[in-house]
C-alpha cells in the first residue's frame, strides 16, 4: 500500500488546494521541444501544460530521458544549441499584464533569467567556476543584473548564505573545490535567490548527495519557501522528495505529461498505471517483506515512438484500443487529471489497496476480457 511506503511517509497535511491560490504566475500552454539531430527532429517535451500558482511546488517525476530536465530548461530559456521549441506560449503573468516568454530578446530575456525565474542546475560541482571565489561568483550574479555597491551586495550574499546554514565568513572566500558537496548545493540555491525571483526551477537538488545531506537540504527548501513565498518547479528521481516538498505532481512519460495533480491524489488515489509503476518501485521501509517491483522494458526510442498511449508496450492494463488511440489528458476531479483510456477501472483497483501483483492479476483477467470483447464487435 500506499501508505507502508517511503513516498507517503512525509506527506504534509497542510497543502492548499490549487483552486484556492488565485491567479497563476506562469502558465505553459501546449509546449513541445524538439532536438535536431542527424537523423531528424526529435520531440523531447510533448504537449506541456499546466499552471504554476504563486508559492506552490510542483514536482516533476519521472524516468531518466522522459522530458523533465528538457522542459525545465525550456521554461527559463537555456536549452542547447540543438534544441528548440516548436511550438507553443510560455505566460509569465504580471500584475500589468502576462507576456511571452518566449519572445523575450536580450536584455528583458536576461532580467527574466534570473529577477523572475532562477534555475539551480544538476551537479553543484559543474554549475560553479572553478577559478573563482564564491565571493566572486555572486557578484558577478548581481552585476549582471543590477548595480550595486560591493558592501550591500556582500550584506545579501551573507545574508543568504546564513539562510542555507553556511558561515558567509568561511564559505565566500572559498573556492568550489574547497567545499563538500552538500555545501556546493546550497551556495548555488543562495545564489539562485539572490535577485529575489518569484520562480525558482531546481534540476535533482539532492543528487548524488548522502542521505543526511539530502535531508538538510531539504529542511533548507522547505524554510527558504515559508520565508520567501516562491514558487519552486522541481525535477526529481526522489519520490520521497516529491511526497515531501510539493503540493503537485506532473509524471511524465516519453515527453509528455500523463498524469497531474495534488500531491495527495498522485501518491494515494493514482489513476496512471505508469505512476502507480514508478511508486511500486520504491522499497518499502515499514511492515512485511515485500518484493521489489520494477517497470518492465524500458523508455521508448523518442525517435519512434509507439502508436497510441506511448506506455502501452510496457503496461498490463493496456487493451487494444490503448494501442492505435491517442490518449488526451481529461479531467479525474477538479484539480487531477490523467492520459489513460481505463483510469477509473484502474483507479478503482488502485485504490482498493491491492498489491503490485493482485493488481497486475486482475489487470491480465479484465484486459482480456476486453480485448475478446473488442475481437467479437
Amino acid at each position: 500500500m500506499a501508505s507502508e511506503r517511503t513516498v507517503g511517509a512525509k506527506i504534509a497535511s497542510t497543502k492548499v488546494p490549487s483552486r484556492d491560490r488565485g491567479e497563476p504566475i506562469l502558465s505553459v500552454k501546449d509546449l513541445w521541444i524538439e532536438y535536431v539531430t542527424s537523423r531528424g527532429p526529435v520531440e523531447a517535451v510533448r504537449g506541456a501544460t499546466f499552471d504554476l500558482y504563486k508559492g506552490e511546488s510542483l514536482a516533476l517525476i519521472g524516468e531518466s530521458g522522459s522530458g523533465k530536465t528538457t522542459l525545465g530548461l525550456g521554461l527559463v530559456r537555456l536549452l542547447p544549441r540543438a534544441a528548440r521549441v516548436s511550438r507553443g506560449r510560455i505566460l509569465r503573468m504580471r500584475p500589468e499584464g502576462p507576456f511571452d516568454v518566449l519572445a523575450l530578446q536580450n536584455d528583458r530575456l536576461r532580467r527574466y533569467r534570473w529577477e523572475e525565474c532562477a534555475m539551480v542546475f544538476q551537479g553543484a560541482q559543474n554549475s560553479l567556476n572553478p577559478v573563482l571565489t564564491v565571493r566572486d561568483q555572486f557578484f558577478d550574479t548581481f552585476r549582471a543584473h543590477r548595480r550595486e555597491r560591493s558592501r550591500e551586495i556582500e550584506e545579501r550574499a551573507a545574508e543568504l548564505l546564513r539562510m542555507v546554514q553556511l558561515e558567509p565568513e568561511r564559505v565566500l572566500r572559498s573556492y568550489p573545490h574547497e567545499l563538500s558537496g552538500g555545501m556546493r548545493q546550497r551556495v548555488l540555491i543562495a545564489m539562485s535567490l539572490l535577485l529575489q525571483p518569484e520562480i525558482l526551477i531546481l534540476d535533482e537538488p539532492t543528487t548524488a548527495l548522502d542521505i543526511l545531506t539530502q535531508r538538510a537540504i531539504i529542511d533548507v527548501l522547505r524554510r527558504l519557501k515559508e520565508k520567501l513565498g516562491f514558487a519552486t518547479i522541481f525535477v526529481s528521481h526522489d519520490l520521497s522528495l516529491a511526497a515531501e516538498l510539493a503540493d503537485r505532481v506532473a509524471t511524465m512519460y516519453a515527453g509528455r505529461i500523463v498524469e497531474l495533480g495534488p500531491v495527495e491524489d498522485i501518491f494515494y488515489r493514482t489513476a496512471h498505471p505508469y505512476t502507480r509503476a514508478l511508486l511500486d518501485a520504491v522499497p518499502t521501509v515499514v511492515g512485511g517483506e515485500e518484493r521489489l517491483t520494477s517497470i518492465p522494458g524500458s523508455p521508448p526510442d523518442l525517435r519512434n515512438l509507439p502508436s497510441g498511449c506511448a506506455f502501452h508496450p510496457r503496461c498490463s492494463f493496456a487493451i487494444a484500443a490503448c494501442r492505435t488511440e491517442y490518449v488526451p489528458m481529461e479531467p479525474v476531479s477538479e484539480e487531477q487529471e490523467v492520459a489513460c483510456l481505463r483510469w477509473r477501472e484502474f483507479r478503482q483497483l488502485a485504490g482498493a489497496g491491492r498489491t503490485r501483483g493482485n493488481l497486475e492479476g486482475r489487470a491480465g483477467a479484465d484486459t482480456a476480457r476486453a480485448n475478446a470483447d473488442g475481437a467479437a464487435t
